[in-house]
């Protein structure tokens, strides 16, 4: 099918695990004869769910990209995970959307990442739509959760269609004026909806009061894309992707209601100018213009290899073209495009302005890249997702020599394919440290280590980052001399340490001898023997920091004086010189947020608090939420996801960011002393 920017439509299927977002592909794209059969999630053969880990599971685990045909429309839907602890690869993907459709499980209402979904659609500006699921499932109360739906997510929540014959049929409400269908009549709902959307110009509001019938369905159409803009609309559909009760009429939704790419809100694109000022950038949809497309997913395929989905957004890609990624000057070539279908890539010999195509194998692309062809566009990118932060972290070490040699690469493609995946080398630890949205989340990620690189790992929970400092001044003495039957070593050094307080200094090291007691050339000796101290530590194994060091007396030896003499002569007495300066560990705070129900605000302070947080705020936000901000020691929140999942019923959620470092209470030091002393005597 030939088809425009005009007639494409671009909608992520969104929302929290079960409620059907997968099956519902299966029925779209079933009841359009693309599939011989509709397959199930719990069997293991839908089009969607094809990663081993997948079927496995029994989830999606990957944003999954496929396309149709309905009413001259385009239509490509991303199928995004609904596990809490994949929410962020889920966010991902909405750059590459005009629309993200809510699906809600209609037996259970709304859920933890129902709420995200919503709220991070509508930081970015996305229309939004909420598709009601299973509403002919037994037992189901679809007026309490209409209701529910209102109080949590506001009055501008009005349903396109209603069902009707006991959930096994739906009323479309903007082509239907009359009738009776299980949540009030076809009238009554229609005048609502027509209400909502005639709110949003006031020209077309005051024709619609004199004669509704005077209105055309071009000035409605264009009233309709207004309020889905600024969501004062949130189209509410009905359906049941099991039976497929009311899918025909879900399509038309999508054709018909859903904005193209030239009538959706513009992405929120930056220019960053050669002077480092960064300037809003509108891309055109203009076929005509220059290329510019962005890169919102990065997949590894055991086949194919690398895959790179993007979406257009001006310009036209055809195969074969050459094209510049980010600031580079060095041209890729693109000899090969597809439009994906589940893991089948369809090659196609172009892609216009609003398109979701992918290429493979090309190194140099990477999550978040911007693809074009002129150098004007050079420092063009996408305003940066507020995804949520990784929580949780996971120390790995590789099982075998071989499994040492393939982590680092394996890891980076890990990275790549999950923006909320982090994998990092902790200095002050000497781990590696892979850090997720949760359990599940690390637990999946290592699945796929094994399963499609074949490295295997050994965990642990990481060590907190402690730093070591010292509170008060002390001098220190260190005389090394070394006779071996020739020319010696010989070196003796008096250094004062003294601490650094308030600012961003670290570290300085002061030269106060005089009379030539330490000639010249041997001071970096003494400097090189002090910072060796400042990367192992003092007394606990963790850098040393915030420490001034003065060295001012010595002596030397003509002849066995050697700079080994005075690295080692500076390092004892600098260790001597802190053993005696109220040496003290300091322990990292972090700056929380949680969201959880407002019933559970007191549990949930009371527990920080038992954790030696402090709480700073606390407040009501929308939907019988709180938002509870903190500070806390990093080293009381191991496994605070689950102790805030158990609390809260999987509801509550939260983030965190380093904030500080303060001087931990003796137990702890004197907890964290002993177990470096008691692994030093192992050794």
């Amino acid at each position: 099918m030939a088809y425009s920017t005009n007639d494409i439509r671009n909608i992520a299927l969104a929302g929290h695990a079960w409620a059907g977002k997968t099956t519902l592909v299966e029925r779209l794209l079933h009841h359009k004869g693309l599939t011989g059969r509709m397959g199930m999630v719990e069997e293991g053969n839908t089009v969607c769910d094809f990663e081993d880990e997948e079927k496995h599971h029994k989830h999606t685990l990957s944003p999954a990209v496929v396309h149709l045909e309905h009413e001259g429309r385009q239509i490509n839907l991303i199928d995004t995970p609904g596990y809490p602890d994949l929410a962020g690869v889920a966010m991902s993907c909405f750059p590459a959307v005009e629309t993200v459709a809510i699906v809600i499980d209609a037996s259970v209402g709304i859920q933890m990442n129902t709420r995200r979904m919503m709220r991070f659609a509508k930081e970015r500006r996305l229309p939004t739509m909420l598709i009601i699921n299973k509403i002919d499932h037994e037992g189901v109360n679809l007026i309490e959760l209409r209701d529910h739906i209102a109080d949590v997510f506001g009055p501008e929540c009005v349903p396109v269609n209603k069902p009707c014959k006991k959930g096994t049929d739906v009323v479309d409400l903007l082509e239907t004026k009359t009738g009776e269908t299980d949540l009030g009549t076809v009238a009554e709902s229609r005048t609502k909806l027509l209400d909502q959307i005639a709110e949003v110009d006031d020209t077309l509001a005051e024709k619609y009061l004199e004669d509704p019938d005077s209105i055309t369905p071009e000035e409605w159409h264009d009233a309709l894309i207004k309020a889905l803009r600024e969501s004062h609309l949130i189209p509410v559909v009905y359906c049941s992707a099991k039976t497929g009760v009311g899918v025909d009429d879900l399509l038309h939704i999508f054709a018909n209601v859903c904005p193209s790419p030239l009538e959706g809100n513009p992405r929120p694109f930056l220019k960053t100018e050669d002077d480092g000022e960064e300037t809003p950038f509108r891309a055109t949809q203009n076929p005509e213009d220059h290329v510019l497309a962005h890169v919102f997913r990065i997949a590894t395929d055991p086949f194919v290899g690398k895959v790179a989905y993007f979406r257009v957004h001006q310009g036209v890609i055809k195969h074969g073209d050459q094209l510049l990624v980010d600031r580079s000057t060095k041209k890729v070539r693109l000899a090969h495009i597809h439009r994906p279908m589940g893991k089948d890539l369809k090659e196609i010999d172009r892609a216009i302005p609003g398109d979701i195509a992918c290429v493979t194998k090309i190194d140099e692309i990477h999550y978040g890249s911007v693809l074009h062809d002129h150098p004007e566009e050079a420092g063009v990118h996408l305003k940066p997702l507020d995804l949520p932060r990784p929580m949780q972290g996971l120390a790995l070490v590789a099982k075998s020599r071989s499994d040492e040699t393939k982590i680092g690469g394996a890891l980076q493609k890990l990275v790549e394919s999950d923006p909320s995946f982090v994998v990092e080398r902790v200095e002050a630890t000497g781990e590696t440290v892979a850090r997720g949205m949760g359990e599940l989340h690390l637990r999946i990620m290592l699945e796929k280590l094994k399963n499609r690189f074949g490295v295997e790992v050994d965990t642990h929970t990481p060590k907190v980052a402690y730093k070591e400092t010292i509170l008060a001044k002390a001098e220190g003495h260190h005389r090394h001399k070394k006779q071996t039957g020739g020319a010696g070593q010989f070196g003796e050094v008096f250094l004062r340490v003294e601490p650094i307080q308030g600012g961003e200094q670290e570290f300085e090291f002061v030269d106060d001898t005089f009379g030539g007691s330490v000639p010249r050339q041997f001071l970096p000796a003494i400097e090189k023997g002090v910072r060796m101290v400042l990367n192992t530590g003092a007394f606990a194994g963790y850098p040393l920091t915030r420490v001034r060091v003065s060295v001012y007396d010595g002596k030397h030896h003509p002849v066995d004086s050697k700079e080994v003499a005075f690295v080692t002569a500076g390092k004892r007495a600098f260790i001597d010189a802190v053993a005696k300066a109220k040496p003290a560990l300091l322990e990292p705070f972090v700056d929380m947020e949680v969201v959880a129900p407002a019933e559970r605000m007191g549990d949930i302070t009371s527990d920080l608090i038992g954790k030696r947080g402090r709480v700073m705020s606390t407040d009501m936000g929308q939907g019988g939420m709180c938002i509870i901000k903190a500070t806390a020691p990093l080293s009381e929140l191991d496994n605070y996801a689950g102790r805030l999942k158990s609390m809260t019923g999987g509801v509550g959620s939260f983030v965190m960011e380093y904030s500080h470092d303060e001087v931990a209470p003796p137990n702890v030091q004197a907890h964290v002393v002993a177990q470096f002393k008691g692994h030093g005597e192992e050794d």
